[in-house]
């Protein structure tokens, strides 16, 4: 259920018995020759509001205008501070609890919002949980096994691979077909949470926008298996918080 399309006579009646919300996080930034700008906010919004449905619950509306400066010399992309950020997920966490929603469940797509992310304080007596939707064992498989190293960091095809199943399907270019250059496990490893350098720079390392991940790859069918495994996980992981 979509709290922007319920009645406040329907939340009252469901606050009566539950607690749990559910809230998405994002971006909208360049997502490589494929790749459309929403991606991570488009991913991330469907699996929250699937994993709504099948856990019986509410999903609030999300945030697609997040922190992505690295990627701003890339046409497109919209950032905000990471100050910004974190002020207006806090005080849409408040209102939420002030209603009753004690229990506030984070799904997650865009590496550089976890590190804000980890600065919540709630109100006293609400929770906060945030998970990456690509967090979960079931997901993490079927990325190895269809992409392997190919996944990389960023227009990964995994995500790619949602939005052909979910929105539409962008024919690579004959550069996007080559691959990209591969990433070392130390570039990874400084670099987990997009902590990318200054735009230009970003731009001129990785001048069509993919970091280390092959997004020709992609298949729309991957895409309707990730989410359905996606979706599982979080619903499971969305029951066990809520009763905590």
């Amino acid at each position: 259920m979509k709290l922007d399309h319920m009645t406040w006579l329907e939340v009252e009646a469901y606050l009566a018995h539950r607690n749990g919300v559910f809230l998405s996080t994002g971006s909208i930034e360049q997502h490589g020759p494929m790749g459309l700008i929403g991606t991570d906010a488009l991913c991330s919004s469907a699996i929250a509001e699937r994993a709504a449905d099948l856990a019986g619950a509410i999903c609030a509306p999300g945030f697609s205008y997040t922190p992505a400066p690295f990627n701003t010399a890339f046409p497109g992309t919209v950032s905000i501070s990471t100050e910004l950020f974190l002020a207006l997920v806090s005080e849409v966490i408040t209102g939420l609890s002030a209603q009753g929603f004690t229990r506030i469940y984070i799904v997650n797509g865009h590496g550089a919002n976890l590190a804000p992310l980890s600065q919540l304080a709630p109100p006293a007596g609400t929770s906060v949980r945030y998970r990456s939707w690509w967090d979960f064992e079931p997901v993490n498989v079927l990325r190895k096994q269809y992409y392997g190293d190919w996944e990389g960091m960023h227009a990964t095809p995994s995500e790619i691979a949602i939005t052909q199943a979910l929105h539409r399907q962008i024919e690579p270019s004959e550069i996007a077909k080559q691959p990209p250059r591969k990433l070392s496990p130390d570039y990874m490893r400084a670099h987990t949470g997009d902590r990318h350098g200054p735009p230009d720079e970003h731009r001129r390392d990785f001048p069509d926008g993919r970091v280390g991940s092959h997004s020709a790859l992609a298949r729309p069918e991957h895409g309707h298996l990730l989410v359905e495994a996606a979706v599982t996980a979080i619903a499971e992981d969305f029951d066990a918080f809520c009763r905590s």
